[in-house]
């Protein structure tokens, strides 16, 4: 009883809490300079239909993401889970964790940039330099840098638990190694694949450093509109009817995704 206590006071204060105040806040009037009236309101709603655009937009980018992540990470945990030297091997894959994660974005503005890494090598060749900067490639790309680790390691959880007895016995009975990855292992790690998921999805459709250093304006995501109300226009109802959103998309993907999975 006394660590059920703790677990919900923890859920309260960092969680229901701090969303109820921004569900709350999305119900008044903003006021001029920032904050908010105490006054009842659905106008901070009526802003949301001409986000729509943006808010498709997130979501592409984000899915595509999720899904390059969870590709380039299933193989890398399987190797992982299947090699003499775990550890190191983790060791390596959360050794950018001790990096700051601005200085990883800005690190990928070095390479990417006009007169970065890439662009210099292709100068010697002489080839005209390419726009890798500001657009949807930079922030896809620079995503699913930042979150492959979320995903490898759930996925390597679940395939240590896989006995491999089960990878021998499909082998034997003439399946080939893709057949036996797609048809015995993923079925077996599905709450790996789901946790890979919700992992990289939801970071991603929120992010805001990334698509700000990264993108241009064909990039923003909504993650930078929440920001420009907070910070530039002061509008906090706005602001903060666009994060109910986000978590309202964020839910009913993952909730698809596991009646899909139930239903299989």
């Amino acid at each position: 009883m006394k660590y059920t206590a703790v677990y919900v006071l923890w859920l309260l204060v960092l969680f229901l809490v701090p969303l109820s105040i921004v569900v709350l806040f999305s119900f008044l009037e903003p006021r001029v300079h920032g904050g908010v009236l105490w006054s009842f309101s659905l106008r901070s709603y009526s802003y949301l239909p001409q986000y729509l655009r943006l808010i498709w937009r997130s979501a592409w980018i984000a899915g595509v993401s999720t899904i390059l992540t969870l590709v380039l990470a299933l193989p890398v945990a399987f190797y992982i889970s299947k090699s003499g030297h775990k550890n190191f091997l983790l060791l390596l894959v959360v050794v950018p964790f001790w990096t700051n994660s601005l200085i990883r974005i800005y690190a990928w503005r070095v390479i990417l940039g006009n007169n970065g890494v890439i662009n210099q090598f292709l100068n010697r060749f002489g080839l005209e330099p390419v726009q890798f900067l500001y657009n949807p490639f930079a922030v896809i790309l620079v995503i699913v840098y930042t979150y492959l680790p979320f995903a490898i390691l759930p996925l390597f959880s679940s395939m240590e638990k896989v006995d491999e007895s089960i990878l021998e016995a499909a082998l034997d009975l003439g399946a080939n190694k893709r057949e036996v990855f797609v048809k015995v292992l993923l079925p077996n790690v599905k709450a790996g694949l789901l946790s890979a998921f919700v992992f990289v999805f939801i970071p991603a459709l929120g992010s805001y450093a990334i698509p700000d250093l990264v993108g241009g304006l064909n990039s923003k995501m909504i993650g930078n509109e929440i920001a420009r109300q907070l910070l530039i226009v002061k509008n906090w109802p706005v602001a903060s009817a666009m994060s109910n959103l986000l978590i309202v998309v964020s839910l009913v993907g993952i909730l698809l995704i596991m009646r899909r999975e139930k239903m299989k």
